[in-house]
């Protein structure tokens, strides 16, 4: 058996002094995974803002919060509802803003830090949800945001008629919308809500050769005077799965403006309207509750985070 080699002598040195700190490294945020009513919600922390977090479900990306900076909007399509709530109404001055889907709160968190004293109701369906996210991502005190577990359309047909400035609609049961709030029926009760000259907008998702997103489009036309689309070129042509936003209203809407603000983002969209929305429109027809049914179920990592 080898023998291991002797150590040469050493002089003696001083041993240098550990270095002195303030008190414990704050340990880093990690990320949190929790059963909810619609799947497995996590909360996953961006490495590079402290205080921001993602949430998926079954693997979906819902919520994108910083809560040190409620405006910073990650998903490409909140910040086209954003930008549909900053032009209703006077710049900065509150609006009373009707939320269908919570998730993380990211809207309210908006519209209560761009729009002071604003009056927001949002209705989740998800309660586990809601508790998870009162628990990990509170809001601030005095943020004028009221949260309630009900079911979307349960909640627009108990509204008070005439009661909001803007009504949003998020609801993604995982990844498709519900086919109860894809009907004309549903769009009518959300024009029935609104005061003169209020706006309904919403997240929806589809692909070529969009027959949804044309049964939607149909439904507001039966039920609002003015509506326009938001997407990118590439889902517009057919190239890909994608978020669509509409907005919709019985006054014009601010079509210019949506348009500069939707071309000047990170991933340029356009806003379709007037006669090039009915050309894309085509002969689809407004759809019943009878007859209503989810949105498509994207295809497979459409939407899902790695």
């Amino acid at each position: 058996m080898d023998q291991p080699t002797p150590t040469e002598p050493r002089s003696a040195e001083p041993i240098p002094a550990e270095p002195k700190t303030a008190g414990p490294t704050p340990a880093e945020p990690i990320p949190v995974i929790r059963d909810v009513d619609g799947g497995t919600a996590k909360l996953m922390p961006d490495v590079d803002r402290p205080r921001a977090w993602l949430l998926t479900v079954d693997g979906s990306p819902q919520s994108y919060v910083d809560l040190d900076d409620p405006t910073h909007l990650e998903f490409e399509y909140a910040r086209r509802l954003a930008h549909v709530l900053e032009l209703t109404g006077a710049a900065g001055t509150p609006l009373d803003v009707l939320h269908l889907g919570g998730g993380a709160l990211t809207l309210p968190r908006f519209v209560a830090a761009v729009r002071p004293g604003s009056r927001q109701e949002v209705i989740e369906a998800d309660g586990a949800l809601l508790e998870l996210v009162a628990e990990r991502l509170p809001l601030p005190a005095g943020s004028g945001i009221a949260v309630r577990r009900a079911d979307a359309r349960t909640a627009l047909e108990a509204a008070p008629a005439a009661s909001a400035d803007v009504v949003v609609a998020d609801v993604f049961g995982g990844s498709r919308i519900p086919a109860h709030l894809t009907s004309v029926e549903y769009a009518r009760a959300a024009a029935r809500v609104l005061r003169p000259g209020g706006r309904y907008t919403a997240n929806l998702a589809d692909s070529a050769p969009f027959t949804f997103l044309r049964s939607q489009l149909a439904n507001l036309r039966a039920a609002f005077a003015q509506v326009c689309l938001i997407a990118e070129p590439a889902v517009l042509r057919g190239r890909r799965f994608g978020n669509a936003v509409v907005v919709a209203s019985d006054a014009e809407l601010p079509v210019s403006a949506l348009a500069r603000r939707t071309a000047a983002d990170a991933f340029p969209a356009r806003v379709e309207h007037g006669a090039a929305l009915a050309r894309f429109v085509g002969g689809a027809a407004p759809v019943r509750d009878v007859d209503a049914v989810p949105s498509p179920t994207p295809p497979g990592g459409a939407f899902s985070i790695g």
